[in-house]
């Protein structure tokens, strides 16, 4: 069975993601394509402090350090929102240690599809990629670098229509739509903190199809 994303857990209030134009279920769940986000609030910290995957032994709890359920293969039915998101695009994972995640992730079934290297702030930084189902996993880290501690889900990007409506009903918040790196799209970086929430999150048009 393939590996994908099954949900998130965002120790964010619901009334956050509602400010930022998503629309949440009763019991605190954001559906974004087939991934269920839940929003447990800040009694649980802040950012994503968990993710569910699918296609994976029953017994998994973690991956390199971050905290993980197994989840049933069907998919959830994705949720209408008012901000025009249609699916989860990528998920941000940093690592402290490359060669550890990347170990770690082949565990559980899964292998890089590319790489890419640059830099951030001068230092050498390297970006490899994932696909889990619909989503793609964005591992980010240092290469030849070992340091302690778990890796963390650092951010996501939702797939929008309309980026430039969308960051326009927002306001201030909505950021400044740009050209993505990917040719042919856009994208927004939200002002996340000015509408209480504490996941850095993006806005980027869907994919270009060559």
């Amino acid at each position: 069975m393939t590996v994908a994303l099954a949900g998130l857990v965002v120790a964010d209030p619901p009334e956050a993601w509602t400010a930022a134009g998503f629309a949440v279920d009763a019991d605190g769940t954001c559906r974004v394509g087939t991934v269920a986000v839940r929003l447990v609030g800040r009694e649980r910290g802040t950012g994503v402090v968990g993710w569910a995957l699918s296609g994976v032994d029953d017994g998994l709890r973690e991956v390199d350090g971050i905290p993980t359920t197994v989840a049933a293969a069907a998919p959830e039915e994705p949720g209408e929102h008012p901000n025009g998101v249609t699916l989860l695009d990528h998920v941000v994972l940093l690592s402290p240690d490359l060669a550890r995640t990347i170990t770690a992730l082949a565990a559980v079934g899964l292998e890089p599809r590319r790489e890419r290297d640059g830099s951030l702030g001068g230092a050498p930084m390297r970006q490899v990629f994932y696909r889990l189902g619909e989503v793609i996993l964005e591992v980010v880290g240092a290469p030849d670098v070992a340091n302690e501690g778990p890796s963390s889900l650092w951010g996501l990007t939702h797939v929008v229509a309309d980026v430039d409506a969308a960051a326009a009903a927002l306001g201030e918040a909505g950021g400044h739509p740009k050209d993505a790196v990917q040719p042919g799209r856009r994208i927004t970086t939200l002002r996340h903190r000015d509408l209480g929430m504490s996941v850095r999150t993006a806005l980027i048009t869907p994919h270009v199809r060559r």
